[in-house]
């Protein structure tokens, strides 16, 4: 009994160690959040606080012509050049745009989380670098995969 009551608690505290704090929570959420509202209201700044400069966007796509799959990939930069001008017009997202965020890990300086957006779901890897949290991974696809050609 005192074996178990001792792994319990030595437990807890390695559990308390990694533990995010309120302030993580909030940057890492507002990371996620400035990513998919910077393409809402087209934003380079906020989509480029959000992201760390080596970030790489991948998702899985089929080539029309030879009916294979393979993978894309986008770039920090091209991702802020798509926050200017993607939904320039104002027509790409409903006028309330779905944006759930779920936290999937969170240690001290990294994280995983899963956003729905609309018609995307995307994976997103953060680090926490120099006390700020950058979005350094992004897996996407679309809800209906059928629409990845």
């Amino acid at each position: 009994m005192k074996y178990i009551i001792s792994l319990s608690i030595l437990l807890l505290g390695t559990t308390a160690c990694f533990a995010q704090t309120t302030q993580d929570s909030l940057a890492i959420k507002r990371a996620a959040l400035d990513y998919i509202e910077s393409q809402h209201k087209p934003n380079p700044k906020q989509m480029e606080q959000a992201l760390h400069p080596r970030l790489v966007k991948r998702t899985f796509w089929k080539d029309k012509a030879t009916g294979k799959d393979y993978v894309r990939e986008t770039s920090a930069e091209s991702m802020v050049l798509l926050a200017e001008s993607y939904n320039k017009k104002g027509d790409k997202f409903p006028a309330n745009p779905k944006k759930d965020l779920k936290f999937l890990d969170v240690s001290d300086r990294t994280a995983s989380v899963k956003l729905l957006a609309d018609e995307w779901i995307d994976y997103m890897h953060l680090v926490k670098l120099n006390g700020s949290w950058k979005i350094i991974n992004v897996l996407w696809q679309y809800n209906d995969s059928a629409q990845h050609q």
